[in-house]
């Protein structure tokens, strides 16, 4: 069906198998994506949790930096959570040295600051324009959002910080919902590839 879009899962590091199998529970034809060539086939693009540094790094390895914030800037709608969203910001408060960004959303991150591994937890979350009730969200080293730009969109605050922002065509979580059974958020992410492809 030509309605289906072909979303990618950046397959550099982190959680890349458990946003397959989320990307396919909402109707989107999902691949990994290592390559640039492989970048140049899809109509969208989710970056995964992980560790956020070697994420970058990997990217700049892989020749993956440059093409990705070409498409970005482009207007390809992407998702990132946890290490992607930290990847999609414009700043990064305290950033490891070397680390790059994508950037994409006009927003300032603060990287690890809900704590440590052992301080990992989950929580239900309001996610503006997802119905149904709260979003069961889990936080794993995850970031927050100090602040947030004029053309950004705060859609869900946990305990008095920003965890979910969109510009445009780009959405950004700092809680992993592929990790649970709820795919909301991810449908959401399909129908804003939908809605531009």
């Amino acid at each position: 069906m030509s309605d289906t879009p072909v979303i990618g899962v950046l397959a550099l590091q982190g959680d890349v198998r458990e946003h397959l199998i989320a990307l396919a529970s909402a109707d989107a034809l999902a691949r990994p994506v290592r390559r640039p060539e492989e970048l140049a086939e899809v109509d969208g693009l989710v970056i995964p949790g992980g560790e956020s540094t070697t994420m970058s790094k990997l990217a700049v390895l892989f020749g993956m930096m440059e093409p990705l914030r070409e498409r970005v800037r482009a207007g390809m709608p992407v998702y990132g959570t946890c290490a992607g969203m930290i990847l999609l910001a414009e700043k990064i408060l305290d950033p490891r040295s070397g680390q790059e960004t994508v950037g994409g959303i006009d927003m300032i991150v603060r990287r690890n600051a809900f704590g440590r591994q052992n301080e990992s937890f989950e929580a239900a979350v309001e996610v503006a324009g997802i119905g149904g009730g709260p979003v069961e969200g889990v936080f794993i080293r995850a970031p927050w959002v100090e602040s947030v730009g004029a053309e950004a969109e705060v859609i869900a605050e946990h305990g008095g910080h920003i965890v979910a922002v969109r510009q445009r065509n780009v959405l950004a979580t700092s809680f992993h919902p592929e990790l649970t059974g709820d795919h909301r958020v991810h449908a959401l992410f399909v129908d804003m590839v939908r809605a531009v492809k």
